[in-house]
């Protein structure tokens, strides 16, 4: 690899739908391709769907934070660092394993669908809000917003009066144009928030995630880190893929027909979701030593960007996958991603999305756009893909 090879992580959308056209040609030509980084690391980037997953299950890539390259200028900002104890998604085994098992139990299949009845009485709730308003809405601020806020903040035991400050932190920690000091400052608030619920919960155990966790031998700094990353995954992530996912839908009307007439297929659905949205646009991973990858050498100390948006459109997986049919069998797509990373809330989001893109599209049959689709203000300026707002409106019967 040359400097002269190396291009930039190619990052402007056709469509609000449609990954960069420039991830498509190098799958077709180059699927490991020589990567500049802006903080002038020499890496690669992959887009075919079985390369991502090889990468995603090598134990020779590591998801260590301190030894990573980031892709975008925006969020390469200051010097690497090892990950906060606690911080388990940026470690890699044997310290990854003990925190994965101990959060295991708390999200599995079982647990998850066990959520369901709660989870549809708050999406209720919150339908019932939004028509009582009455049109027009900012479907963001009144239904995909504070749903999955709910969900979370309640599974970790997060009381009601902290959760709209807890998320606007969140947020700010989210915000790629965010300045580190600002970054810094919401990461101290948010761990000094949950300091204070785990001491809580220490005293008064209740029934939920972060007072299972305070029986086992985690430190109180392990245990607020660990609830602060849940917090932020939980909030922004199946916000945007609920605002995302109904847009999509309001602009592919033949496929919403699908969801409105066959409702007892939401799983399926939410699949397809998942698979044509890919709203989280990269992982990153780098090599512990020399690794042949596609046929070419990574060097021990690279960085591999992994392109999630590519992985999940590679027709070599997904036959015509630039079309959304939810009538599609979307099983093995990466956006939850792959290996031992594999998000440990997917489950948690499913039953959200199979909850709330029915209840809403039947609470509000004549559900449209406000606004022109090109108005629709975009997170271009964020990690994770989505609106910023989805204006909306209905007819009142």
């Amino acid at each position: 690899m040359t400097e002269a090879e190396a291009i930039s992580l190619p990052t402007v959308r056709p469509t609000p739908f449609d990954p960069p056209a420039d991830l498509a040609k190098l799958r077709e030509t180059r699927p490991i391709t020589p990567l500049a980084y802006p903080d002038g690391h020499q890496g690669w980037l992959v887009t075919s769907h079985a390369l991502v997953r090889e990468v995603l299950a090598d134990r020779r890539f590591s998801a260590r934070s301190e030894l990573r390259h980031i892709p975008i200028p925006q969020a390469a900002q200051g010097p690497a660092r090892p990950a906060p104890p606690g911080m388990f998604l940026s470690n890699d085994p044997p310290v990854h394993t003990r925190y994965r098992h101990l959060l295991t139990g708390e999200f599995t299949v079982r647990r998850m669908r066990l959520l369901t009845e709660r989870i549809e009485e708050i999406t209720k709730r919150q339908l019932d809000l939004m028509e009582r308003q009455g049109p027009p809405a900012d479907l963001v601020r009144m239904f995909a917003g504070p749903v999955p806020a709910v969900v979370i903040c309640e599974l970790l035991g997060v009381p009601d009066q902290d959760r709209e400050r807890f998320q606007a932190e969140a947020v700010t920690l989210m915000r790629p144009d965010s300045s580190q000091e600002q970054k810094i400052s919401a990461f101290l608030a948010v761990q000094a928030h949950m300091k204070e619920l785990v001491l809580a919960k220490r005293a008064k155990p209740t029934d939920d995630l972060l007072s299972g966790l305070t029986r086992s031998d985690l430190t109180d700094e392990e245990l607020a880190n660990i609830g602060f990353m849940l917090l932020g995954a939980g909030l922004d992530t199946t916000a945007n893929m609920l605002a995302l996912g109904t847009f999509a839908l309001l602009r592919h009307p033949d496929q919403l027909a699908v969801l409105r007439s066959e409702p007892d297929k939401a799983e399926q659905v939410v699949e397809e979701l998942l698979r044509y949205l890919s709203i989280i646009p990269f992982l990153v991973r780098t090599a512990l030593e020399d690794a042949e990858l596609g046929g070419e050498l990574v060097r021990a100390g690279q960085t591999v960007t992994i392109s999630i948006p590519a992985a999940n459109r590679d027709p070599g997986r997904f036959p015509d996958p630039d079309t959304l049919d939810l009538r599609r069998h979307s099983g093995g797509h990466v956006g939850f991603g792959h290996g031992v990373h594999q998000c440990i809330g997917q489950q948690l989001a499913r039953v959200e999305m199979q909850a709330g893109f029915p209840a809403l599209f039947a609470r509000f049959p004549s559900l449209r756009l406000a606004v022109e689709p090109g108005e629709v203000p975009l997170r271009t300026d964020m990690l994770i893909y989505g609106v910023h707002s989805l204006p909306v409106t209905w007819d009142v019967v």
